[in-house]
């Protein structure tokens, strides 16, 4: 212990010379005879065999106890005399690599603009779990200071973490991978209660500020999990089981902000907001693609790509999003959400729900979605709706919608209002229906049009496109306990395909009378 001591100390000392900014050249090297004659002398063999390097002093090699130690140049050598007679003693008595302090996994420190800055430099191989070192950084520069990730490293995420921050900010400009541990995750992961999810990196706190600057971001290693949950086509579809990860998600945070920024590969949603207030996100990007997975068939279900819950005063701007699942998700109780400027391909499209699925109100108020693309593709090659507002039947119902995610119960009878909700401005191409509503969620074909929440005052304006050849283009389907109104179609023109230009037709059911403007039912 005390040697170590002695050699951290000395490895200071020499770090502390080291930024006197001598530049060392090959002139200004130490003689080998001089070298080898000490070395000699403690080791009793010596070689030494200078290596060519784009930049610093060339190495010499200890044979014998296989450690490397940089020549500093004559001029502070010769100051540091002192210090290098006890690296000699040291190196042989302890056969101490040195250099291996500098490769494996550290935290530096400086300072940047006053405040505190941990700056994360991973482990080598994905054996090694970089998530100890990530949670120290976190901690030591907490409540105002700055973490780093720098460019051109992978962290590696093999077990869960969830750190909570306070004035924090993240120059996120590396790359997270989790693990390909799937039993690992399946039994340690968060357990998310809402439809019985699962995440592996949650973030908590207050006034944190992330930045990818384009280059940094997540990787889920989703792939693993697509294949090994993709059933059996095309005899059985793909399912969801237990304990696979959401890999970035917020709880329980206020005034965070997240731009230039991916996750790609994302084991489930891509990003989920529980519990957030005042947040706001731009140029976001989410990918979920699994090429092995034959033509037509979804095998990244649930990789939805922004999801937001219990939340208020979200914004997103500049989303682009591919998967199989809802390009964004409004989930229950959440209020004033601006959204503008998204491409959705492939998945379900955008949704507004599901609610009503539990026992609780679920309401969702104030959201205006502006200027959106939907397009068709993906290995699955197909979209859902452009956007759609789904909640559930009126009535507890067993094995509805996916039994995995109501956690085996009954599911269903949930309530509130979904109000004040503008989309506008879409693109849409080769979706198989554009603006809808429908209630029906759940249904096990005995309790459709029973939804206890009520739908009003909703706008679809300025609707351009196509779809893939499905006749009808708009849909509203509402409830007979409360019958929607106040449902708005304004310049609202789809075509049936790419190729026509026939304007389809709509349906509606269950609306309050006149309630349904600008479409024929």
């Amino acid at each position: 212990m005390r040697a170590t001591s002695s050699l951290i100390a000395l490895f200071l000392a020499v770090s502390a010379a080291a930024h006197l900014h001598y530049e060392l050249s090959i002139r200004e090297l130490a003689t080998r005879s001089a070298i080898n004659k000490q070395c000699a002398a403690k080791t009793g063999a010596f070689t030494m065999e200078r290596k060519k390097r784009s930049h610093g002093p060339s190495i010499i090699f200890c044979d014998r106890c296989h450690t490397r130690q940089q020549i500093i140049s004559s001029w502070v050598r010769r100051r540091l005399n002192t210090i290098q007679l006890r690296l000699a003693n040291l190196c042989i008595r302890h056969r101490f690599v040195l250099l291996g302090l500098v490769g494996a996994q550290r935290i530096s420190h400086s300072s940047r603009n006053g405040r505190p800055t941990c700056t994360v430099h991973p482990g080598k191989t994905n054996a090694t779990d970089d998530v100890p070192t990530i949670l120290k950084a976190f901690k030591n520069c907490n409540n105002g200071g700055n973490v780093v990730f720098p460019a051109g490293n992978t962290y590696h995420i093999n077990s869960r973490l969830n750190p909570v921050l306070n004035d924090v900010t993240i120059d996120w400009h590396g790359e997270w991978e989790f693990s390909q541990d799937l039993d690992y995750w399946r039994n340690n992961s968060y357990h998310i209660a809402f439809q019985n999810h699962a995440a592996g990196f949650v973030i908590t706190g207050d006034n944190i500020r992330i930045d990818g600057f384009g280059t940094g971001g997540i990787n889920g290693n989703g792939q693993l999990w697509y294949y090994d949950e993709r059933g059996d086509p095309p005899v059985t579809p793909g399912a969801t089981r237990p304990g696979r990860p959401m890999p970035f998600m917020f709880w329980n945070v206020s005034d965070v902000s997240v731009k230039n920024f991916y996750v790609v590969q994302p084991q489930l949603w891509s990003i989920n907001i529980q519990n957030g207030t005042n947040m706001v996100f731009d140029n976001i990007y989410t990918n979920a693609t699994s090429p092995e997975a034959p033509t037509g068939w979804n095998w990244v279900q649930n990789t939805d790509g922004f999801n937001t819950m219990d939340s208020r005063n979200i914004v997103l701007t500049n989303f682009v999003y591919q998967g199989g699942d809802d390009c964004i998700a409004i989930k229950p109780r959440s209020y004033d959400i601006f959204i503008r400027n998204v491409t959705c391909h492939s998945g379900n499209g955008i949704a507004i729900g599901s609610l009503g699925q539990y026992l609780e109100d679920s309401s969702v108020e104030n959201v205006h979605i502006d200027q959106a693309t939907i397009i068709k593709g993906g290995a699955q090659d197909s979209i859902g709706n452009a956007v759609y507002i789904k909640t559930w039947v009126g009535e507890l119902v067993q094995g509805g919608d996916r039994d995995y995610e109501s956690d085996y119960q009954p599911r269903g009878a949930g309530w509130g209002g979904v109000r004040n909700m503008l989309f506008s401005n879409f693109v849409v191409r080769g979706a198989k229906s554009g603006g809808v509503i429908t209630q029906n969620n759940g249904d096990n074909g005995s309790f459709a049009g029973t939804s206890n929440m009520l739908v009003n005052n909703v706008a679809f304006v300025n609707f351009t496109g196509y779809l893939d050849g499905r006749s009808t283009t708009a849909s509203v389907s509402c409830s007979t306990r409360h019958p929607c109104y106040n449902i708005d179609y304004e310049n609202y023109t789809l075509y049936t395909s790419s190729n026509m230009t026939s304007a389809g037709t709509a349906s509606c059911k269950w609306t309050a009378e006149g309630g349904v403007h600008g479409i024929k039912c």
